[in-house]
């Protein structure tokens, strides 16, 4: 049974790390406030887990098909999706007080991981299919082996928005202010693309 559970364990770092790392609006806020904070990375990640870790507790405890409504789903990709189009525009028009460090965007880092995290339908549309059968397999084990899951996935969000933090707050030294409006630039046309991306794929 341990064994069994711990061999569910590192397919659950394997597949969250899979996800987690690819390119999307969390990956985006987290090298623009990496900028500024090494830390950034942490309070992202909280931010991310004030939307995930009760998520993962509401499909364990079977609320998963309130997340399949197509009511819902609208709602969440046109909403989300204005959401990150505005963060994105204020972010560009933020971009040369960001270069020249006089200033950081207007939302923190709990604030930016909780929003970016809370208007992508794509990141409920991944629990109320990929992540719910994980959560069923945990189930599986016991409410422990539940936790021990939720745990180990948040971990994961944790450990590398945190690496994508310092590594950025680490180069800086390297960038000028030209490289610094450049990099606000894209991760500003990032959430503005996923934004966009995001109130088209309702329809």
């Amino acid at each position: 049974m341990v064994a069994d559970l711990l061999l569910f364990l590192i397919s659950v770092v394997l597949i969250s790390m899979s996800v987690i790392m690819m390119p999307g609006p969390i990956f985006a806020v987290t090298v623009a406030k990496g900028q500024r904070d090494k830390n950034a990375g942490i309070l992202i990640a909280l931010g991310h887990g004030i939307i995930e870790v009760p998520l993962m507790f509401l499909i364990y405890l079977g609320f998963a098909k309130f997340f399949t409504s197509e009511a819902i789903r609208v709602v969440i990709g046109i909403v989300g999706g204005g959401i990150l189009i505005f963060m994105g525009l204020q972010m560009f028009k933020g971009r040369k007080s960001v270069a020249s460090g006089s200033k950081d965007s207007p939302h923190g880092s709990v604030a930016a991981g909780l929003i970016t995290t809370g208007s992508n339908p794509h990141f409920f549309l991944w629990w109320v299919t990929v992540g719910t059968t994980l959560v069923l397999t945990a189930g599986t084990f016991g409410f422990i082996g539940f936790l021990l899951f939720a745990i180990v996935h948040w971990s994961c969000d944790l450990v590398w928005s945190l690496f994508v933090s310092m590594a950025t707050f680490k180069s800086k030294h390297l960038w000028n202010e030209r490289t610094h409006g450049i990099v606000a630039c894209v991760c500003s046309a990032v959430l503005i693309i996923f934004g966009l991306k995001f109130i088209t794929s309702v329809f």
